[in-house]
């Protein structure tokens, strides 16, 4: 499997930017509004370098009645060390940290592909939402698209929420299944420079019972690609006990998260299939952006 090219780093590796962002000095900037959580804009600088961060301080997370242990700093922590063990590369380094309130999670800042949100405002997605996404007024989705479900747009009207069948999107749909993400709006979409993509914000993850909540269902009930089972079967052996990414993981999630985590990967084995929406929880995420 061919590894995804890398974050541009300006010649940092991926073990220098997580160096960077563990033991580098933090500089709050400003809040990202908006968001239902203290969400902390910085920089970070450490041994002459220096990039953007988001530092998400675990005293600024509000209570959640169905996570109640450990924090979401922690399962942001999680997400990326999954995703990294995929070689999909999903997720921008993340780190667990001090930082100027405490504990909390320490992310590199990803910078929007700014010729893909001119793409959207000029008719190759809808505004607001990742050109990935869109809205149509038919009832299939043209070729390229995937379609999830029908969506109001006012004045009693409703349009056909797609998806672009593309294989990015697809290796996140796998990886959303496997860490039961329950909050994948389209805002968490950031195309980057380069043609790579990134999901963020998982802090609602690993639950033990069925959360998954996507705008990604347009392959469900599809088999798996031959990457995608090739990957599980990694992770697989990886989350055995006493391998490193199940010992690092025991540190991030609790134990019986961790057995529902590599239930979730036997199960997607077994199956050879994208999962299809329970009908025990809400499907789609709201709001959806």
């Amino acid at each position: 499997m061919p590894a995804p090219e890398r974050i541009p780093s300006r010649g940092l590796t991926e073990a220098g930017l997580k160096t960077l962002l563990a033991q580098g000095e933090l500089t709050v900037l400003g809040q990202v509004r908006g968001a239902s959580n203290a969400v902390l804009y910085c920089t970070v600088a450490y041994e002459g370098e220096e990039r953007p961060c988001v530092y998400k301080p675990v005293a600024g997370e509000q209570p959640l009645w169905d996570f109640p242990d450990g924090t979401l700093a922690q399962r942001e922590v999680a997400a990326y060390e999954l995703s990294e063990a995929t070689g999909w590369g999903l997720v921008p380094p993340t780190v667990l940290r001090e930082g100027p309130y405490g504990e909390g999670m320490c992310q590199l800042w990803i910078e929007a592909d700014e010729t893909a949100e001119e793409s959207a405002a000029d008719g190759g997605g809808v505004h607001g939402l990742p050109p990935l996404l869109g809205l149509v007024e038919d009832e299939e989705p043209g070729d390229g698209w995937k379609a999830v479900g029908f969506a109001e747009v006012g004045e009693g009207k409703t349009a056909l929420l797609v998806h672009a069948d593309d294989p990015r999107l697809r290796r996140l749909a796998v990886l959303d299944a496997v860490i039961n993400n329950g909050d994948r709006k389209g805002g968490h979409l950031l195309p980057a420079p380069g043609g790579r993509l990134f999901g963020i914000d998982h802090g609602v993850t690993f639950n033990a019972d069925d959360k998954l909540r996507t705008l990604l269902w347009g392959w469900a009930g599809e088999p798996l690609t031959a990457e995608a089972v090739e990957v599980l079967d990694a992770l697989s052996a990886a989350l055995e006990p006493g391998a490193a990414l199940a010992t690092r993981l025991g540190e991030l999630i609790t134990v019986v998260e961790l057995d529902a985590l590599r239930e979730r990967v036997s199960g997607l084995r077994k199956s050879g299939r994208h999962p299809q929406p329970s009908g025990e929880w809400p499907a789609i995420p709201w709001p959806p952006v």
